[in-house]
């Protein structure tokens, strides 16, 4: 991307590239007379390991052969590393329970704008091991955040807190990197709910009220039984009385 003057004239911009060990600048065929102020250089700048530089040229609409080209604003733009400096945005992700103090962690892999035998390339398939995923979780209403560095697109979360709701972020994450763009963009915040986690059974309150409701209808069927027999009792036993007796 770059910036121009405004102009009465309307310029075309050519734009050129070379590698670190090049000798020469290289046209990029779609960003030849471009009329735009940016053109997509990513399947020029292979492979990604290398330091490129650009130059912008530009080029009169109406051009004047006799017209010296150097005249016309060129500029170079500062070296870059495809590996090492491109941003990387945020990710998609899913979060499902294993049980009430355990949740998987499902990330998936952006797709690059780099095609490889008709196939488009994910981070995974360009930065491999050096990938990893930094996963930002907390319990709601508290403020103290937990970080968790996985080395594939899925981490495993345990030793929660059974019965309470949490909150999660994911971040790409290059420890490879310079500091200042080892990660990537957040990911917006999912938070699951309490029911969501407790999907193996009931908190350990919830079974004690289980325990004690249960409790009490068995005293209540237990002396219901009882008073039942008792009363079957004596009304047989007064029965058998009056029928012995004189008439």
């Amino acid at each position: 991307m770059w910036t121009a003057k405004e102009s009465h004239h309307k310029n075309l911009y050519n734009v050129q590239y070379t590698g670190e060990s090049d000798t020469e600048w290289k046209d990029c065929r779609d960003c030849t007379e471009v009329s735009e102020i940016e053109c997509d250089l990513t399947m020029n700048l292979l492979p990604p390991h290398r330091t490129y530089t650009a130059k912008i040229l530009t080029v009169p609409e109406t051009m004047d052969y006799d017209a010296d080209p150097d005249v016309f604003p060129q500029t170079t733009s500062p070296t870059f590393n495809p590996y090492r400096e491109s941003n990387i945005s945020s990710v998609k992700f899913t979060v499902e329970a294993v049980d009430e103090r355990t949740v998987t962690v499902n990330i998936t892999d952006i797709l690059t704008s780099i095609h490889e035998n008709g196939k488009q390339l994910t981070i995974r398939d360009i930065f491999k091991n050096d990938l990893k995923y930094k996963v930002s979780y907390y319990k709601s209403g508290s403020t103290r955040k937990r970080d968790f560095i996985s080395d594939s697109s899925m981490a495993v979360l345990s030793e929660l807190d059974a019965g309470q709701s949490y909150c999660f972020m994911i971040a790409a994450y290059i420890p490879s990197r310079p500091r200042t763009t080892q990660q990537g963009a957040w990911s917006e915040q999912f938070c699951m709910k309490r029911k969501a986690i407790d999907t193996q059974g009931l908190t350990v309150g919830a079974w004690v009220g289980v325990f004690i409701l249960l409790t009490v209808l068995i005293i209540i069927s237990t002396v219901t039984i009882l008073c039942y027999r008792r009363y079957k009792q004596r009304y047989q036993t007064m029965q058998t009385s009056q029928a012995s007796g004189p008439i």
